[in-house]
């Protein structure tokens, strides 16, 4: 199970080693040394190790960039799958948010699992091409209700 590691920790005016790196990070010290042997480069070859802040942060971020991958027009992203889907065409909903964007909901059709979506309403066309979207509204906030409920047992209180 990989973690999602920040980059922006890392202060690119400072340099670092194997284990100040790790504790910074979060990951383990032999990471380091893994990502030293992929391709993070240290400032010089001698032990100790030393990594330059602006170095370390373009490999991370370089990294993270080979790792995403965009979903192709007319699908969704499945969780379960793990992968781009093709939304069932009788159960893509979109909610509209009073903020103006909203949320394309569907079903994946592999797995059954439910897919979400952030998506302007302009642009619901051109993710989705050629299938029919039901527009719902969100469901509205409680400002407050004539009846609350208790969380309490009003008949024990009552008797007591």
């Amino acid at each position: 199970m990989s973690r999602r590691i920040n980059p922006n920790r890392v202060k690119i005016h400072r340099s670092y080693t194997a284990r100040e790196l790790s504790d910074l990070l979060g990951v383990h010290k032999n990471t380091v040394t893994h990502w030293q042997r992929s391709d993070l480069r240290p400032i010089e070859k001698r032990r100790p190790y030393l990594f330059q802040g602006a170095t370390v942060r373009a490999f991370l971020a370089s990294r993270a960039k080979a790792r995403k991958r965009p979903c192709p027009t007319g699908m969704l992203y499945c969780f379960k799958c793990r992968e781009p889907r093709r939304p069932a065409p009788t159960s893509i909903e979109y909610i509209r948010k009073p903020t103006g964007a909203g949320n394309l909901r569907a079903t994946c059709t592999a797995c059954g699992t439910s897919m979400n979506r952030a998506v302007r309403q302009a642009s619901i066309p051109t993710v989705l091409p050629g299938l029919l979207v039901q527009i719902t509204e969100a469901p509205r906030r409680l400002d407050g209700s004539l009846s609350p409920s208790l969380n309490c047992n009003s008949e024990r209180q009552a008797t007591a």
